[in-house]
């Protein structure tokens, strides 16, 4: 039994539809949250806003998000390495961009960048952004992941990522992966967590650090413990 499967004692999300995505159900959440009882106590709060969204998984909908258990991995991690800035591939409506967001202001870090395609789903991150009080960290930025990594680099926004969290199109982890090294936006000692690696699975991916790739010759710290190759659910 895994780590995660041994802490976990609370009420799970809904069961995962055949459409789980996409289908209004982000907008849904936003009316729940925004016609919620409890609203004034979300105001500036994370973890109230995060709870929120939980309890709309676990009563109303499924939800894709990294989840409240997986989610501390992360959390622990920002804790103790402590970056300056961070990066995350995929926001959907924002839980890991509170979470990681909020755990990054607590360690005294200065930006937090949530690359999202959809901007509907970065519509529903920025009002909850705003709500959890983390706007003056977290910028969320609208477009396909490789375009806006470059533009980020080209207009001299982003020049350096030290903790990169990947959760968006699979196939995409290591073309993006690769890009983000030619730009020379990772280097010795970037961290990258990955979510949905063990299960479903992306052998690219695994293969590529497990192999040690190294395409400019300078070798980019990866954490390949089970912790920070998460699994879905």
């Amino acid at each position: 039994m895994s780590e995660l499967k041994k802490v976990f004692e609370g009420i799970a999300y809904q069961p995962q539809e055949e459409t789980y995505y996409d289908d209004g159900r982000e907008i849904e959440l936003l009316h729940f949250i925004y016609s919620h009882p409890h609203l004034d106590d979300m105001r500036g709060n994370p973890r109230r806003v995060l709870d929120a969204i939980d309890e709309f998984g676990k009563t109303r909908k499924y939800l894709m998000n990294i989840g409240e258990y997986k989610s501390k991995t992360v959390t622990d991690l920002i804790r103790q390495e402590k970056p300056q800035i961070m990066v995350e591939l995929g926001g959907y409506v924002g839980y890991s961009a509170i979470a990681f967001g909020a755990a990054l202001k607590d360690v005294g870090g200065k930006s937090y960048y949530s690359l999202e395609m959809n901007p509907e789903f970065a519509a529903v991150v920025t009002m909850l952004i705003d709500l959890s009080g983390l706007s003056d960290i977290v910028k969320v930025v609208i477009g396909p992941s490789s375009d806006s990594l470059e533009r980020l680099f080209t207009e001299g926004i982003l020049k350096h990522i030290d903790l990169l969290f990947l959760d968006h199109s699979k196939p995409a982890y290591t073309t993006d992966l690769k890009l983000c090294e030619e730009l020379g936006l990772v280097s010795t000692g970037s961290i990258y967590a990955a979510d949905n690696v063990v299960k479903p699975g992306n052998p690219p991916y695994l293969n590529q650090f497990i192999e040690g790739w190294e395409p400019s010759g300078v070798p980019v710290s990866h954490y390949l413990s089970p912790s920070l190759l998460l699994p879905s659910g």
